[in-house]
């Protein structure tokens, strides 16, 4: 692929002067059509050391409208990004719909130097990257726009700009040690950009000796990648009804409505004496594990799901009243806000994971996605759809990073509910958790008892399974939960 760089281009102080003028005018006028379509874009500035990467930036930076534009640096990675998955710090960044984020160094630059530096196998290597091209079709599959630039320097030059930045006082620390490995970088760094150059997120290599031809040419790929994007017509969204667009995969399986829930024992239950003896002691033991764990570091989340009036908040103070508040934080999961709604529906789980040691329990989660947003219409089969291999891999990245991963889902009857549902309509101190929302959800049970399972079926995995919950008796569910909690911390310690 770097044969392929077109070595000694150069432009004229005339010539760049004279197509400058243009090129910013074209890209203030797509960055504005960009704020009225709103899809994101990511440009990843990478490539050799002294290839002028920062210049480009600042370069870029000078040219867009500084409103719409976020530039994020990245270097070593600080105390609070080692103590979560190594991703967190990209999801973070990523930016809104509408806006532009541009990256100076990204997710290429960890894998690409441990390997030059042999301090990551090649196999690890290749993993790494399918990782990379799985998150950025996931991005781009959610409408983002990739532009990805390589800067290119031969050996020689590279050495000539070493010796000049070194000479100004501007030479990063590792810029000479990796110089000595030259050849290495080179091989690793087009194995990257080979195996990651897909049609959602395509690399632009760049020849980097000419500071004017390099500006001016990434400028104007930036333009044509824009332009291309804003003349293909809006993707159609999901319905916000299901008056306007009925959910599929679900109304021609309502008669044959088979689930993994149906081997749910609703009939186990705990006496009162039971319940108490058993509460207090496994709330005493949560309470010791929870200080062992934050002190050897291993941090968990815990998710519940279920149906309305299944005990989720009930169970989760049980769980609490365990432990230290200093260790846990509880996130109350809602509709997404409108910051929220601008970006991947990931992205605001990402942003909530605990850091080492702590704890982060959330009422409702990212599985809202293949539930109510698949049932109420308000995801398209598309995006429900790939939802779950999504899932499944943003929960791999935490648990490979060593958290432990908890999924609870609630189960009880049709009676069940609807006797609580009654018991909140009559008591005065329960009145505010009945909504008519949870009329109307119980009208789809059959709905949501196939999404249900299809969620457990599909996302159910040896690294983060699920637990099905008897709930009909809420005294049992509260001690199974526990047990389960305390059960895999004991083993994770």
């Amino acid at each position: 692929m770097f044969e392929a760089a077109e070595l000694g281009q150069s432009l004229s102080v005339k010539e760049y002067e004279a197509s400058l003028p243009k090129l910013r005018a074209n890209l203030l006028q797509a960055q504005l059509e960009l704020r009225e379509r709103k899809f994101p874009v990511i440009v990843c500035v990478s490539g050799a050391d002294g290839a002028g990467k920062g210049e480009l930036v600042q370069r870029l930076n000078e040219w867009l409208d500084p409103r719409g534009v976020e530039t994020h640096a990245f270097w070593g990675a600080t105390d609070e990004e080692r103590e979560r998955p190594r991703y967190w710090r990209f999801w973070r960044t990523l930016p809104a719909r509408g806006r532009i984020g541009i990256l100076f160094g990204s997710w290429y630059t960890e894998p690409i130097v441990r390997r030059a530096l042999r301090k990551l196998k090649r196999s690890a290597f290749d993993t790494e990257l399918e990782h990379i091209v799985a998150f950025e079709q996931m991005l781009a599959d959610d409408g983002a726009l990739f532009v990805k630039f390589w800067l290119h320097l031969s050996k020689r030059e590279q050495k000539k700009r070493l010796k000049k930045l070194e000479k100004a006082g501007r030479l990063g620390p590792d810029d000479w040690k990796h110089f000595k490995h030259f050849e290495e970088f080179a091989e690793v760094s087009e194995r990257a950009l080979r195996q990651t150059n897909t049609g959602a997120a395509p690399w632009h290599l760049i020849e980097a000796t000419d500071r004017r031809y390099r500006e001016l040419t990434a400028g104007e790929i930036l333009l044509k990648s824009l332009r291309a994007r804003l003349a293909q017509p809006a993707p159609a969204t999901a319905a916000k009804s299901t008056a306007e667009k009925p959910a599929t995969g679900l109304a021609s399986r309502r008669a044959h409505v088979v689930s993994v829930l149906d081997r749910v024992d609703l009939k186990q239950k705990l006496s009162r004496p039971d319940y108490e003896a058993l509460l207090d002691a496994q709330q005493a033991k949560l309470g010791r594990l929870a200080w062992a764990a934050q002190r050897q570091g291993i941090s968990s989340v815990l998710l519940f799901e279920g149906w309305d009036a299944a005990g989720k908040g009930s169970a989760i103070r049980r769980v609490t009243q365990a432990m230290d508040p200093r260790l846990y934080r509880v996130v109350g999961i809602a509709a997404p806000n409108d910051e929220e709604r601008a970006h991947h529906y990931l992205w605001r789980f990402w942003r909530q994971l605990p850091g080492a040691g702590f704890t982060t329990l959330f009422d409702r989660s990212w599985y809202g996605r293949v539930l109510v947003e698949r049932v109420e219409g308000f995801a398209s089969p598309a995006e429900w759809g790939r939802a779950y291999q999504e899932i499944n891999a943003f929960e791999e990245q935490l648990t490979d990073h060593g958290m432990l991963l908890n999924k609870f889902w609630i189960h009880l009857s049709p009676q069940e509910q609807l006797r609580r549902f009654h018991e909140r309509q009559t008591v005065a101190y329960k009145r505010h958790k009945i909504t008519d929302e949870d009329w109307r959800n119980r009208e789809k049970w059959d709905d949501y008892k196939i999404a249900v399972n299809d969620m457990i079926a599909n996302c159910s995995t040896e690294y983060a399974p699920w637990t099905l919950v008897a709930g009909n008796d809420k005294k049992f569910a509260r001690i199974q939960i526990l047990k389960t909690i305390t059960e895999r911390l004991e083993a994770a310690l």
